[in-house]
Order: structure tokens, then C-alpha cells, then sequence
């Protein structure tokens, strides 16, 4: 598994339910552990976030390619580190522009940048 891999992990829902959902690999953390910060996905378009969140339509370069059976939502607010062991395993991934995108964002709203006022797409 590798950074911008779309995976399968359990992880916790806002009921407090755990659920086996996608999520997208954004950064592995550092030794010794190497846990996983991932981001949900979900198909939920009604939870976008303008801005921040992106959607994955299957126009997209990039759609086939992450193993994703409809448009998603890209969710940067449900974040989560989990430990290898606790991913299920890979269905595919997003592309490297897009990753690096993702991070960018996150990044910029960690540091308290302003955002543009565009829609990520």
C-alpha cells in the first residue's frame, strides 16, 4: 500500500458505528509505527464541503483507476490514522495530481490559508 491508494478499512461513523468503507491513503506517518492518515469516501454528494472537499465523478481521469463504483465524495473532514494492519487491502487508486491536490488543501486549511473561493473538482 502506498500514498493515494484507495483502500477498504474499517473505520468509525458519526453514530459510533464501524463500517468497512473506502478511504484514500494521503500520508503515511513516521517510523517506527508507519500508521495511516487516511480520508473517508463516501457517496454522499449531499455532505460536500465547497472548497475543501472533492468529488470523483466517473469523467475523471482518474476514476477508473481508484476501483470506485460510483461518483464519491473525497471527504479532507473525515480523517482518520489507523495502523496497516487494520486495512482490509487496495481496490485501486487516485492519481498523483489529484493526491497531491488533497494534501495541498488539507495543508493550507492546517495552516490557516485562505481558500480559494472555486470548488475543488
Amino acid at each position: 500500500m502506498k500514498e493515494g491508494d484507495v483502500v477498504l478499512t474499517p473505520i468509525p461513523q458519526a453514530d459510533g458505528r464501524i463500517k468497512n468503507r473506502p478511504a484514500i491513503i494521503l500520508r503515511e506517518l513516521p517510523p517506527p509505527y508507519r500508521d495511516l492518515l487516511v480520508c473517508g469516501v463516501s457517496t454522499q454528494l449531499h455532505l460536500y464541503v465547497k472548497g475543501f472537499d472533492e468529488i470523483i465523478s466517473p469523467s475523471d481521469d482518474d476514476f477508473a483507476s481508484s476501483g470506485l463504483l460510483s461518483e464519491s465524495l473525497i471527504r479532507l473532514g473525515f480523517l482518520a490514522v489507523l495502523p496497516r494492519k487494520s486495512i482490509a487491502g487496495s481496490i485501486g487508486s487516485i492519481s498523483p495530481k489529484r493526491h497531491k491536490r488533497l494534501l495541498k488543501t488539507l495543508s493550507d486549511y492546517l495552516a490557516g490559508k485562505k481558500r480559494d473561493k472555486k470548488a475543488n473538482r
